[in-house]
C-alpha cells in the first residue's frame, strides 16, 4: 500500500511538473523600443516639440521685456522720485524672480504634457503585449533590457508589432538576427 502511494504521488508529481512547464514559456521584449516604433509615439514626440517651442517663445519674450523694462529703468531713473524708484525697482524684481523660474516650470508643463500623451500609448502596448504572451503560451515576458542573455527566438517584439500592425525597421533596428549554425566536424 505505501509502495502505491509512493508511485501515484510520484505520477501526479510528473503530471503537475508536465502542465507548469507547459505553462512556463518565458519570453521577451524590449517596450522601449516597441513604443518608439509606435506611430502614436511620433505624433506625441511632434506634439512635445511644439509645446517645448512654444512655451521657449513666451520664455524669451517674458526675458526680453524685462531687459527692456530694466534698460527704461536705468535710461529714465535720474528723472523718478525716490518713491518712484522704490515702485518700479520692485516691479523689476517681481519680473525678475518670475522669470527665474521658468525654466522650472517649462520642464514640469513638458513632463505633465508628456505623461498624458504616453500614458495611452503604453497602456496600449502592454495590452498588446499580454494578448501576445497569452495567444503564444508565454507564461512570462520580461523586459529585454534585465536580461544578461536572452535567445533571439523567445524576443516577442515581432509578434507584438504584428499584432499592432506595425512595421519593424530592418537596418540595425529590429530583433537579433540567430546565430549561425556551426560547421560539421569530419572524423
Amino acid at each position: 500500500m505505501k509502495k502505491f502511494f509512493s508511485v501515484t504521488l510520484f505520477a501526479l508529481g510528473l503530471v503537475a511538473a508536465g502542465e507548469v512547464s507547459a505553462q512556463s514559456k518565458i519570453g521577451y521584449i524590449s517596450s522601449q523600443e516597441l513604443v518608439s516604433v509606435m506611430p502614436e509615439t511620433r505624433k506625441a514626440d511632434s506634439s512635445l516639440q511644439d509645446l517645448k517651442n512654444a512655451l521657449i517663445q513666451s520664455a524669451t519674450e517674458k526675458q526680453n521685456a524685462f531687459y527692456a523694462a530694466v534698460e527704461k529703468y536705468n535710461k529714465d531713473s535720474a528723472t523718478f522720485t525716490a518713491a518712484v524708484k522704490t515702485v518700479k525697482r520692485g516691479e523689476l524684481t517681481k519680473m525678475g524672480q518670475e522669470l527665474s523660474g521658468e525654466e522650472e516650470r517649462i520642464q514640469q508643463q513638458l513632463q505633465q504634457r508628456q505623461q498624458d500623451l504616453l500614458g495611452p500609448i503604453n497602456k496600449k502596448a502592454y495590452e498588446a503585449v499580454q494578448s501576445v504572451a497569452k495567444e503564444n503560451g508565454y507564461g512570462y515576458v520580461f523586459e529585454k533590457e534585465a536580461l544578461l542573455v536572452a535567445p533571439p527566438g523567445d524576443d516577442i517584439l515581432p509578434l507584438v508589432a504584428k499584432k499592432l500592425n506595425i512595421k519593424l525597421p530592418t537596418a540595425g533596428g529590429g530583433a537579433p538576427a540567430a546565430p549561425a549554425a556551426a560547421p560539421a566536424k569530419k572524423p
